[in-house]
């Protein structure tokens, strides 16, 4: 029986740090690391992220600005809103919520964010220096992802890891993050052939598909650890792609949906948005 991973305690720890930087900025005059977000139109997953966001941002005595657009925006006016951010130096971080209306480019949003105050890394010259190996800020699901493998199994150093999913914002981050920690990545994806034989020769599985339940015990062996980035709905419930009860019988630690990545994206987030508040001149 193997042991289900304790991230919320993770993020509470997380969280510790986040206030005592804010705080350690008070006391030297600086400005409060804040996070501007911005939800075009009324799509009700984005709505209540954003609640969530606010609700965590203040509990850490972070500033937390919302702007809120009607879902006529245009492109142009949107574009607008987040030069005046860039220009803005009170605001540290900037998120667009996804998805946008169809009539916006959402490539082209994410490019016009700042590089320095691109806090989830949706900008491609945040892609481009993570996959040269430079600093850069990075999606915070894959960041998140890769924040309890450290956590939990430290130096990782020629450890095989197979991520299954090769998303931008996790599967293909999160590569980029494990090969410069030394470890061997392999990327699958839900067309790999043999993919259960695959993922139990790994040391790690990083499930990021999408489809819940996917990942039963034959995927799995003993030893592994395994971090669940899946969330689907399934009969009214948030289910993750891996079957835990089944995972957990076999692997040796196990993230689970909920309470797994998901309890501390939000977290690291809030810790991006401290790191952009250095940055600023």
């Amino acid at each position: 029986m193997g042991n289900i991973i304790n991230v919320k305690e993770l993020a509470a720890k997380y969280k510790e740090e986040i206030k005592a930087f804010a705080l350690q900025r008070e006391k030297e005059g600086k400005s409060v690391p804040t996070l501007a977000t911005v939800l075009v139109g009324d799509d009700e997953g984005s709505k209540y992220y954003l609640q969530s966001q606010t609700k965590v941002a203040q509990s850490l005595n972070l500033g937390k600005v919302n702007l809120q657009l009607p879902a006529e925006t245009t492109e142009e006016e949107l574009l607008a809103t987040i030069h005046d951010l860039n220009s803005d130096r009170n605001v540290h971080g900037i998120m667009v919520l996804f998805p946008l209306p169809k009539h916006i480019d959402g490539k082209k949003i994410s490019a016009a964010i700042a590089r320095e105050k691109d806090i989830d890394g949706v900008n491609p010259v945040n892609a481009g220096l993570l996959f040269m190996g430079d600093r850069a800020f990075v999606p915070c699901t894959a960041k998140s992802a890769h924040t309890i493998i450290k956590e939990t199994l430290g130096d990782i150093t020629g450890k095989n890891v197979v991520i299954v999913g090769r998303s931008n914002i996790v599967g293909k981050p999160l590569a980029m993050l494990l090969l410069a920690d030394n470890a061997t990545v392999t990327m699958a994806h839900s067309r790999t052939k043999n993919l259960a034989a695959i993922t139990r020769a790994a040391d790690i599985v990083v499930a990021a598909v999408g489809r819940p339940n996917m990942f039963t015990s034959e995927y799995f062996s003993p030893g592994q650890t395994v971090i669940d980035v899946g969330t689907s709905e399934l009969d009214g419930k948030i289910t993750g792609d891996v079957k835990t009860d089944e995972a957990v019988e076999v692997a040796e630690y196990v993230t689970s949906v909920p309470g797994g990545v998901g309890a501390i994206t939000t977290t690291i987030l809030m810790k991006n948005v401290c790191e952009a508040s250095e940055l600023e001149q």
